[in-house]
C-alpha cells in the first residue's frame, strides 16, 4: 500500500502552521506508528520501513515544520523543540489512537524520548535510531555543520553526487534507487529556477545550540515504556559510552549496534527493518 500525503495545522506563538505528514496503512487500523525524522530531514526517511510495516501499523510519517511540505515559519525563533513536541502530540491527538509506537531518528528520537518521560504518556514501546540521553558537543557541531550548507545544484544528477558524498560514510549502503529517492525528497526547484536546492528552511538552524553537550539523563530515567536503540557503529553522535549506561539504567532497553555507518542508520534495509518489526511486535 502507498503511503497517502496529509496534513494538520498546529499551532504556534505567531498562529497556525501546516504540518505535512504521510499515512501509510488501514486509516481505521488503531495499531498506530509514528517516525519522526531529524533536524533537516523529513518523513520520507522513512518510506521504506513503512511500507513494510503498513499491512500491521497505521504508520504516520510528519515533516516537521521548516522541512519537506511542512510551513516555513516566518519567525525562526518558533524553530523549538517545545513547538516540535507540540505538533506530535497534536498528530497523536489527529490519530485517534490511545496507545501509539514511536520511531525516532536523531531529533525525533529526542522528541520521543521526552514524550516517553511523560505521566500517562501514550507512547506504548520507543525506537530510538543512533540517539540517546547524552549527546557530546562534538556530534552536534558536526550536525551544525553539515545541515549550515546550502549549495545549488544544477540538476538533480548533482544533488546526488553530492548527497551521497555527503552522507555515504553515515547512513550506510543504500542502492541506486534509494539515493535517488532520497535526492528527490531532500531537495526542491530553486525559487528562481536556477537548479536545485536542499528542501529545508535553513533558518532552522538559528535555536540550535552546539556550543554544549545534550544531557537528558534525568528524561532517560524517568521513561517506564520498552525502548530499542540502533547505534551506527561509527557514530559520533550516540557513544559506547552512553549506551552502556543505558542498559544499565532507566527503562528496559535494548541496543543494537549497526555496522558500516555512523549517525544514523538509514532504517532502509531489510536487517534494521526486521530489528523494529520484532521490538514492536513483541508482547
Amino acid at each position: 500500500m502507498e503511503g497517502r500525503e496529509r496534513f494538520f495545522l498546529g499551532l504556534g506563538k505567531t498562529g497556525f502552521h501546516r504540518v505535512a505528514y504521510t499515512q501509510w496503512g488501514e486509516w481505521h487500523n488503531r495499531r498506530v506508528l509514528l517516525c519522526v525524522h531529524g533536524l533537516s530531514r523529513n518523513g520520507h526517511d522513512f518510506d521504506d520501513l513503512a511500507f513494510a510495516l503498513s499491512d500491521r501499523w497505521r504508520v504516520l510519517c510528519p515533516d516537521m515544520i521548516g522541512g519537506g511540505n511542512s510551513d516555513w515559519l516566518a519567525d525562526c525563533s518558533g524553530y523549538s523543540e517545545a513547538q516540535y513536541i507540540n505538533d506530535c502530540v497534536a498528530l497523536i491527538a489527529r490519530s485517534g489512537a490511545a496507545l501509539v509506537d514511536w520511531v525516532g531518528t536523531s531529533m525525533g528520537g529526542v522528541i520521543g524520548m521526552k514524550l516517553a518521560a511523560q505521566r500517562n504518556t501514550p507512547i506504548r514501546r520507543l525506537v530510538l535510531n543512533d540517539v540517546g540521553p547524552f549527546v557530546p558537543m562534538k556530534g552536534l557541531k558536526r550536525i551544525k555543520k553539515y545541515i549550515s550548507k546550502m549549495p545549488i545544484f544544477h540538476d538533480l544528477s548533482c544533488a546526488e553526487t553530492y548527497i551521497k558524498k555527503t552522507n555515504a560514510d553515515f547512513i550506510g549502503h543504500l542502492t541506486s534507487k534509494q539515493w535517488k529517492s532520497i535526492t528527490k525528497y531532500l531537495t526542491k526547484p530553486h525559487p528562481e529556477g536556477i537548479g536545485y536546492v536542499l528542501h529545508y528552511d535553513p533558518a532552522i538552524l538559528l535555536p540550535f545550540s552546539a556550543h554544549t553537550d545534550m544531557d537528558l539523563w534525568k528524561v532517560w530515567d524517568s521513561i517506564r515504556c520498552p525502548v530499542l536503540t540502533l547505534r551506527g557503529e561509527n557514530s559520533d553522535v550516540l557513544t559506547i559510552e552512553t549506551t552502556e549506561q543505558m542498559k544499565i539504567r532507566g527503562p528496559l532497553s535494548t541496543v543494537v549496534e549497526i555496522p558500516a555507518c555512523g549517525h544514523a542508520p538509514s532504517l532502509m534495509e531489510d536487517s534494521q527493518i526486521g530489528l523494529i518489526s520484532t521490538f514492536l511486535t513483541a508482547e
